[in-house]
């Protein structure tokens, strides 16, 4: 059985419909990219699945259960996670305060879970004390997927996550991504316009346009082109 799985689902604002009639799922220790231009309806897609925005038709279910009429805050407390678009994080805020203001919701696993998310991104380690303000975008990016692995998710969503952020960190995070697939069994649903990241090491692609799935495949560096001829059709 499918940890994610999204059916026929179409979804947008008031009468205006963004995103027709997606299908796709996800398997434990999956990752799913999910590549398209601007304006192509990805983060609509996201917000249908996060229940951020109501599916006007289809289905979402995760872990066996039917949450299309789930409120967001259910779905993230059924091991949903979500990193949206632009380096999230209380930049007055410490490093080390960032990340505590989400483990120390878990009274004595605190420690334990404030641990796993600083060794999948040890440069926090570094910059503890610093204010997340003052970090780059991509080390802030970095910050954001480290709170909210925190949560130890089953499937964690990303929205743009190379926005603004230099290339050496983007191979960082595409490694990071990568290990919390094979390292920790987590299902990863990833949108992004830039093809070589999201395709590179992923599992399976599709490709959006016009809130419509044209075309995808299976990933790895071999397919790169082939997506990126995709998304110039």
């Amino acid at each position: 059985m499918a940890m994610l799985e999204v059916k026929n689902l179409s979804t947008g604002y008031g009468k205006v419909t963004v995103v027709n009639d997606i299908a796709f799922s996800v398997e434990a220790g999956q990752w799913i990219s999910i590549i398209g231009n601007n304006g192509a309806g990805k983060t609509t897609l996201l917000k249908a699945i996060l229940g951020l925005l109501p599916a006007s038709t289809g289905t979402v279910s995760f872990d066996g259960r039917d949450v299309t009429k789930l409120s967001p805050n259910q779905r993230i407390r059924s091991g949903m996670a979500f990193v949206p678009q632009g380096q999230q994080s209380f930049g007055g805020m410490t490093v080390d305060e960032n990340l505590h203001v989400v483990a120390d919701r878990y009274g004595s696993e605190a420690q334990a879970r404030y641990d796993e998310a600083v060794d999948a991104f040890p440069v926090l380690k570094e910059f503890a004390g610093r204010r997340a303000g003052l970090l780059s975008g991509g080390q802030r990016q970095q910050l954001s997927i480290a709170r909210a692995l925190i949560t130890r998710p089953k499937l964690m969503i990303l929205d743009e996550p190379t926005e603004g952020i230099q290339p050496n960190i983007v191979a960082d995070i595409q490694k990071s991504i990568r290990s919390m697939v094979e390292d920790r069994g987590i299902g990863v649903v990833l949108v992004e316009q830039k093809v070589q990241f999201a395709v590179e090491r992923c599992d399976t692609y599709h490709v959006l346009a016009s809130g419509r799935f044209v075309a995808g495949g299976e990933g790895g560096a071999d397919q790169v082109e082939a997506a990126k001829q995709s998304m110039r059709v």
